[in-house]
């Protein structure tokens, strides 16, 4: 197995969450960085070149938020959650506006860049069964248009002119955003059990999904480059135990994939250890270990291990900030007092991103 990165360098931020952080976003023109949490806020951060930070804006729901992201031009937030709203926020005055709901709790909310629009396009996910797409300029306003999806919405992501979602009954919708009314292609998971996240190819040309059986899939959207690309293997599992092995298996929370080496990506989990992987390759690029580092899942005070609840690289994929706190995955029984809620901010080097195909040796996917 390949050496572990080091978490020593990791400076953590002066968050003032006081629940788990389900979603972080970075704008994609400054080092701004906004944090959706169960304390029914999303916060935006301003991080300095010395890595300090300061809060510049907050966003406030009646409900926890379970989804945010920036718009192309670095100064509009998105975000939704359990309170069914979708809330628009001006990070540079600070004026938040409802754009619209749904019947149920919203899972993810994105900006997407629908060809032809005349202008910003929201795309949000929901438990009522509906993906809804959003002119931002309407104020509170009926949505555009909406594609009925037959089961529950639990994870959404656009890139390029590709929109991906996870529904309860394991399929993967895939909708070309040139033809927005309309599904491109339904597909079934490559997972076995429930699907807690998918992120698609920064060209827009496959996704990635991961879920709670600690195992990630990799697919092309046309068929004739799935041979090619697509695989699934198992990863966020731990060997215990010394005459007898046992293996826990955590459920993976978040997958992103970096700017610049944009076959490179992420996974966090529960286990609240990340590590970087190169797609083409098949390799661990390299791991990290636990944010608490204990061979339990719970330390020697009864403190359970904080897992990873969301992740983000920032624009240049210099700097990638994580969420540590609790992910429920323990249900209500694992939510102490103790359970610290902060994010943290590791600077990413070429030794963690950058793919070494070429004669290297390091942990294959299996």
């Amino acid at each position: 197995m390949g050496a572990l990165g080091s978490l020593n360098s990791d400076i953590a931020l002066p968050s003032e969450g006081e629940d788990t952080i389900q979603c972080l976003s970075w704008s994609p023109s400054t080092n701004h960085l906004a944090a959706a949490s169960w304390d029914h806020k999303v916060r935006i951060y301003d991080i300095a070149s010395s890595r300090s930070a300061r809060g510049v804006a907050a966003l406030v729901a009646e409900a926890p938020v379970f989804s945010c992201d920036w718009a192309k031009d670095g100064e509009t937030v998105v975000a939704g959650g359990a309170d069914k709203m979708i809330r628009i926020l001006d990070a540079s005055t600070g004026q938040q506006h409802v754009l619209g709901s749904h019947a149920a709790p919203v899972r993810d909310v994105r900006f997407a860049a629908v060809p032809g629009a005349n202008g910003p396009i929201v795309v949000s996910g929901s438990w009522d069964k509906t993906v809804k797409f959003w002119d931002v300029r309407e104020r509170p306003g009926n949505a555009v248009a909406t594609l009925q999806c037959g089961e529950r919405v639990y994870s959404l992501d656009t890139k390029a002119n590709l929109l991906v979602f996870a529904t309860a009954a394991n399929l993967i919708y895939l909708v070309d955003l040139k033809k927005p009314t309309a599904f491109l292609k339904t597909v079934p998971t490559p997972l076995k059990h429930q699907t807690k996240v998918v992120t698609a190819f920064p060209d827009g040309k496959g996704w990635a999904t991961a879920g709670i059986e600690g195992r990630c899939g990799i697919n092309a959207v046309e068929e004739a480059n799935e041979k090619k690309v697509n695989f699934t293997f198992r990863c966020h599992r731990e060997t215990t135990g010394e005459k007898i092995k046992n293996t826990d298996v955590f459920a993976i929370n978040d997958v992103k994939f970096h700017p610049l080496y944009t076959t490179t990506f992420l996974t966090a989990g529960s286990d609240g250890t990340f590590c970087f992987w190169d797609r083409v390759a098949h390799q661990r690029l390299r791991g990290y270990p636990p944010v608490i580092a204990s061979p339990n899942i719970t330390t020697d005070s009864g403190t359970p291990r904080p897992a990873i609840t969301a992740t983000s690289f920032n624009r240049d994929g210099s700097l990638f900030a994580y969420a540590i706190g609790y992910d429920w995955s323990r249900g209500c029984v694992g939510n102490t007092p103790r359970t610290e809620t902060k994010i943290m901010l590791h600077d990413v080097t070429d030794d963690d991103a950058k793919p070494k195909r070429a004669g290297y040796l390091s942990d294959r996917i299996r």
